[in-house]
């Protein structure tokens, strides 16, 4: 019994995959993210029914495919500070953090923009894309390395919550193409230094004066 649950989990899983696999090149073939369900269904070799069966709605499924995203920067992000690749203070983590998070998005800016996209307006249901933005921000801030003592209380209950509007605000504007793929990493590299900027200790300063360019 025990292995024919493990079966029909790994099945779904695999036909969920399936079902975003084929979105994404939808959206990578596309102009727009105006695919219908039944394209997608096609695409993905299903009945018309089973992405409605495993995501209700588009809408999911296009927040499911940012929680992909998502996802794929906590990895590398993980992955990062395992290999220590990311050293330094929380503010150096932080901006190693913007660093990966936006070579995701670079790496497949059309798929990327349109997921963006179709989750800047009002929605049904409502996602956890900021839940997970904060979460991510949050574990790259660390144990607040090279935070103002007097500012650790505060930090830790807003900064994150700080930083991930913030991204999200640069990424709505290259969405929007008012920020260029080229100009990306640099501005939410200043972003982030300028959010940090109040909560970091004096000598820290200097490096996030830098990054901003001041």
């Amino acid at each position: 019994m025990m292995n024919i649950k493990l079966i029909s989990a790994h099945g779904r899983v695999a036909t969920r995959d399936r079902i975003l696999d084929a979105a994404e090149q939808l959206l990578r073939s596309g102009e727009t993210a105006d695919f219908s369900m039944r394209d997608l269904a096609a695409a993905a070799g299903v009945s018309f029914a089973t992405p409605f069966n495993y995501f209700g709605s588009k809408a999911a499924i296009m927040q499911a495919l940012s929680a992909r995203r998502i996802g794929e920067m906590e990895r590398r992000c993980a992955a990062m500070t395992m290999t220590g690749d990311a050293v330094g203070d929380a503010a150096a983590c932080v901006l190693s953090a913007v660093g990966v998070a936006v070579a995701v998005l670079l790496e497949e800016p059309v798929v990327n923009r349109h997921v963006i996209g179709s989750l800047g307006g009002p929605q049904v249901e409502v996602g956890h894309v900021a839940e997970r933005s904060r979460a991510l921000w949050a574990a790259a801030l660390g144990d607040f390395d090279g935070v103002r003592p007097a500012l650790m209380a505060v930090a830790r209950a807003h900064l994150p919550d700080y930083l991930a509007l913030g991204f999200r605000g640069c990424i709505s504007f290259w969405v929007a193409g008012e920020i260029g793929d080229a100009d990306l990493p640099g501005r939410a590299r200043a972003m982030a230094a300028a959010v940090l900027l109040g909560f970091v200790r004096d000598e820290g300063r200097a490096g996030l004066l830098t990054v901003i360019g001041l």
